[in-house]
């Protein structure tokens, strides 16, 4: 069976643990070259993670002919211009969330791969793990009866290198205009959609309260699933404690689950309380990149596609006002 080259454009800290081994240990995968601007940087991962080749300049990892596919993980600002090269290319397209600072950039980006009919991927992985399939299996299962409403509460305390003032793309308006209601809320968004169906439309208000830096840090959202399910989110980035809480009732039962804490999934119905609780796999993108391989080789579609990306960036943009 065919072995896949993988290139990785920007292997900083989100390459280490969570997604980079997950390359590496998926069978037909394997990881040929990485680039990062500071080619010392480069070359000592490349050396920690036994990789070929690795390349300061982002054209040459592109282009090198070994290479068969691409994996950017640079800050959403440079998506852009980075998957345009690879579509260009005619490569293969994984691509770090959010997909880009903007639904507009999004779009150009899908109508790039689609054209050539190439594919691309999002690391939303969460629409791959267990525990959220297992929620899933049970909405479609009918556990709770007809769907009724979503509310997620999201917060957390502001960290010491916002009370600094340090730069940090999360926080900068030019790369995330939301700030971190753009890195984090997005992995809710696109999971929600997911479980309960494409969102019709979506409003919002959003403030920046605390003045540490130029992007916003409080959200609130309202929408509406197309299987009729009422949305609402409310995120903030400076309080005095962290919350992560996802409430799905229906006419039948609620279910409960957190989407970045490690807790247990609750069903509440008339049977009775459930709880489970499923580990993360240590490189959390471990089954989001066994579904590309099954993909590539076998034809099973990916849940996670350039089309359902552009769709979670554009419910973004709308609570964000920028629709």
């Amino acid at each position: 069976m065919k072995l896949y080259n993988w290139g990785i454009l920007g292997c900083g800290d989100v390459t280490e643990i969570k997604s980079g081994p997950a390359f590496q240990q998926t069978e037909n995968f394997n990881i040929k070259a990485v680039m990062r601007r500071d080619a010392a940087k480069a070359e000592d991962y490349a050396k920690r993670h036994n990789i070929e080749k690795y390349f300061s300049n982002a054209e040459e990892l592109i282009q090198d002919v070994e290479i068969d596919a691409i994996y950017i993980a640079t800050p959403p600002d440079t998506h852009l211009y980075y998957a345009l090269k690879v579509a260009e290319a005619g490569k293969i397209c994984c691509i770090e969330k959010p997909m880009a600072p903007s639904y507009q950039e999004c779009v150009l980006i899908v109508e790039a791969f689609s054209s050539i009919n190439i594919p691309l991927y999002v690391a939303y992985y969460r629409r791959s793990l267990p525990r959220f399939n297992q929620v899933k299996k049970w909405i479609d299962q009918g556990a709770i009866g007809a769907l009724r409403s979503l509310h997620w509460d999201l917060s957390k305390p502001s960290s010491g290198m916002d009370r600094k003032q340090e730069f940090n793309w999360r926080t900068d308006a030019q790369i995330a205009y939301g700030g971190y209601f753009d890195d984090l809320a997005s992995h809710g968004i696109d999971l929600f959609t997911y479980l309960c169906g494409d969102i019709l439309d979506a409003k919002g208000m959003n403030s920046n309260q605390q003045k540490l830096y130029t992007a916003k840090d409080s959200v609130l959202g309202l929408w509406q699933h197309s299987t009729g399910v009422m949305g609402t989110g409310n995120w903030n980035f400076g309080t005095s404690v962290r919350e992560d809480k996802v409430v799905l009732k229906g006419s039948e039962g609620t279910i409960r689950f957190s989407v970045f804490e490690d807790n247990p999934i609750c069903l509440e119905n008339a049977e009775g309380k459930k709880e489970i609780f499923m580990e993360n796999p240590i490189h959390i993108q471990q089954y989001h990149v066994e579904n590309m391989r099954l993909h590539l080789l076998e034809g099973i579609p990916h849940p996670s596609t350039g089309k359902t990306a552009m769709h979670a960036s554009w419910v973004l943009d709308k609570i964000l006002c920028k629709l």
